[in-house]
């Protein structure tokens, strides 16, 4: 458990933002050399097979990231510097997804040697995630055999989401005229953008989802103007929306479109919400254990993996993004222990 404590404490002190992930992928690499474990890369992503990898068997993909946001400017503690204060260990990506990132490679060496394994195992430490880039896990899944499910390793209280809001950002600009501020002249577009902003604050949509509730539409920034005295001739607003199953992205972005005057651009339609069979193996075993079975509302990897998968993890997903991060080493414990769990004698 220590060689796993020590390797979060030097990812946390290894900055890692997305789109620059090498050293923290250098720091993983570096771990598993010293496992005698054969991994591949490609760009800043690694992976490995189990060692008696059988070609006739299904596969499972363990996954987590290695990039993190940005520290907030709240920060009281060096985000860089892993702090433990009794059972807690303070850093920047520590829980999201620190942890479940240490506690899926925990699990791949513990089953790494087993030769009575009914699948394959197959550990992934990508890139880009906390940014939805294309240099992730995206380009990863192409280099892998057939695979059979997922394992996608976040904070989620070691509850398991069997289904996850799709992501859609939306660009929207609102047009005007530009003109005096002091003469009543122009069409002040920032005046167009609160009316449309108002009527999206206002739209529900119809279908609500018994695992993800209700699209959510959150406005979350909003540019405009040059100097006080102008009119401006453009504003630009940013919509956040977490669809559920009900309403494919694109048919959400028409939607939109129908209601506001603004010009509407979505920035990608790929991260579409996905869920699993409350009659998949995994998830009945899980039932099973006991496992507290939700609909999550954050987006992650899991969007763009085109076969069954769960989210589970160490850690809360309350703290991820927050000032003075932090994930609990009895939280990777029990992580760590439940993984195992759940995959001993698991038949796919």
């Amino acid at each position: 458990m220590d060689k796993y404590i020590d390797l979060l404490k030097t990812l946390i002190t290894t900055p890692s933002f997305s789109g620059e992930e090498e050293k923290a992928a250098e720091v993983i690499r570096k771990f598993l050399t010293f496992e005698k474990v054969f991994f591949y890369t490609k760009q800043n992503n690694t992976w490995a097979y189990n060692k008696y990898f059988d070609h006739n068997k299904p596969v499972i993909l363990l996954n987590s990231h290695i990039d993190t946001v940005r520290p907030s400017v709240s920060y009281r503690l060096n985000p860089f510097e892993p702090v433990e204060e009794g059972d807690i260990i303070y850093g920047l990506g520590s829980n999201d997804a620190g942890g479940p990132l240490i506690s899926l490679l925990a699990t791949f060496i513990h089953f790494f040697e087993r030769k009575d394994l009914s699948y394959n195992l197959i550990f992934a430490a990508t890139a880009e995630e906390e940014i939805s880039g294309s240099n992730g896990l995206e380009i990863v899944l192409p280099e892998l055999p057939s695979l059979a499910f997922a394992i996608v390793g976040e904070p989620t209280c070691m509850s398991l989401a069997v289904a996850e809001k799709g992501l859609l950002i939306l660009d929207c600009y609102a047009h005007g005229k530009s003109g005096h501020a002091a003469r009543d002249e122009g069409e002040n577009a920032l005046y167009k953008a609160i009316e449309d902003i108002q009527i999206l604050r206002n739209y529900r949509f119809e279908k609500s989802s018994e695992k993800l509730g209700e699209v959510k539409m959150t406005i979350t920034q909003i540019d405009s103007g040059t100097q006080h005295n102008v009119v401006p001739d453009i504003c630009h607003f940013v919509v956040d929306v977490r669809t559920n199953e009900f309403y494919p992205n694109n048919e959400a972005v028409n939607i939109v479109k129908g209601l506001i005057r603004s010009e509407v651009s979505p920035r990608s339609l790929k991260l579409n919400s996905s869920g699993i069979s409350p009659y998949h193996p995994f998830v009945k075993k899980a039932k099973n254990t006991g496992l507290e079975i939700y609909g999550s509302p954050t987006t992650s990897d899991q969007a763009i993996i085109p076969f069954p998968s769960v989210k589970i993890g160490p850690g809360n997903s309350a703290r991820s993004h927050t000032a003075d991060e932090f994930i609990k080493k009895s939280e990777i414990t029990k992580g760590i222990s439940l993984y195992i769990k759940l995959l001993e004698g698991f038949n796919i």
